[in-house]
């Protein structure tokens, strides 16, 4: 009796669909819109269907998340590019597969300092006049040195806007507390990416974007979807499945956004960002989605460049091996 009910049981085993045994995915993220299509991709079924269980873990910035990475703890990085050619430089082995979203980065200005941006007077202007009015240098925060954030706006500041270094003070800190120090006037300025620009400006109304992801950076590298290396090399068939995901809500995002909302309002919006204000995140100047990484190979080069010139990274790292679009090729052929 017990050997019949032995052999019952591994028949039972064999005859379970192999696309019902789900495999745990460990996904890293920064709280961004630019990460919406994992979680949309999680919520319509489509990892599930693809085989995995994901568990995802929330970190503050993309140089955080890369010590996760170098670990073993994450198979999945979704966060800026820009700390992941540096981290494979050191023995981190990581791979590009897909993007998610591009010229993410705004320059958002507090209810004080935007007043002194007018039409037909420059932002450098703007911060002089700021600085001479209030006696002091605009406080601008942002993300930490080599993150994509702080070097679109160094990028700006000196580059684009050519704002006196006198004029303004950068200051470091994680995504939640730029926002939360903008919305307090613990600073005159930072970095948002959507939905806190949404946020921001409802909370706000005098809160004001002065430049967008274009003006800043050009073709601005933003979010990626990055495998490790041990994941790669365990599961190359889940690694396209990933970016097949990816691909499909990015679609979803893009034709049909009212139906990717309720997942992008659960993993983001805390019980705080009602559905309706991520609705119109996804149409802001801000949100630009694309799922091909080749668009982003070119900008991340430049950026690198620009990080080695203000000090922020050693050297020129090799991209020759970071990207691999052959899964984005993939999944969208025929399309």
């Amino acid at each position: 009796m017990k050997l019949k009910a032995f052999f019952a049981f591994i028949a039972f085993a064999i005859a379970v669909p192999a696309a019902a045994q789900t495999n745990p995915l460990r996904i890293g993220f920064i709280p961004v819109l630019g990460t919406s299509q994992i979680f949309v991709a999680d919520q319509l079924g489509l990892l599930k269907a693809a085989g995995f269980a994901a568990r995802f873990t929330n970190f503050e910035s993309g140089p955080v998340m890369i010590q996760a990475l170098a670990s073993g703890t994450l198979d999945v990085y979704v966060g800026g590019v820009a700390p992941l050619a540096v981290a494979r430089s050191k023995g981190v082995e990581v791979k590009v597969v897909a993007a998610t979203a591009i010229e993410e980065m705004t320059v958002t200005v507090g209810g004080k300092f935007a007043p002194y941006f007018k039409q037909g007077a420059s932002s450098a202007d703007a911060f002089r006049a700021f600085h001479g009015a209030s006696g002091k240098a605009a406080r601008m925060a942002t993300q930490p040195p080599g993150s994509v954030p702080h070097t679109t706006l160094v990028h700006w500041l000196d580059e684009v806007a050519h704002v006196p270094k006198a004029d303004y003070e950068i200051v470091t800190m994680g995504i939640d507390a730029t926002q939360q120090a903008l919305l307090a006037g613990a600073v005159d300025g930072s970095t948002l990416r959507e939905p806190a620009i949404t946020v921001s400006e409802q909370r706000d109304p005098r809160i004001k974007v002065v430049a967008y992801g274009a003006e800043m950076f050009r073709d601005q590298p933003g979010t990626v979807v990055a495998v490790s290396g041990a994941f790669l090399a365990k599961n190359p068939d889940g690694v396209q499945k990933l970016v097949d995901a990816v691909v499909q809500a990015t679609n979803v995002i893009q034709k049909e956004p009212q139906k990717a909302v309720p997942a992008i309002e659960a993993a983001l919006g805390k019980g705080i960002v009602d559905e309706a204000t991520i609705l119109k995140s996804l149409s802001s100047p801000a949100s630009k989605f694309t799922a091909d990484p080749r668009i982003i190979i070119e900008s991340t080069r430049e950026m690198q460049a620009y990080q080695v010139k203000i000090g922020t990274l050693d050297k020129e790292y090799p991209l020759e091996g970071l990207f691999d679009p052959s899964f984005y090729v993939k999944a969208t052929a025929g399309k």
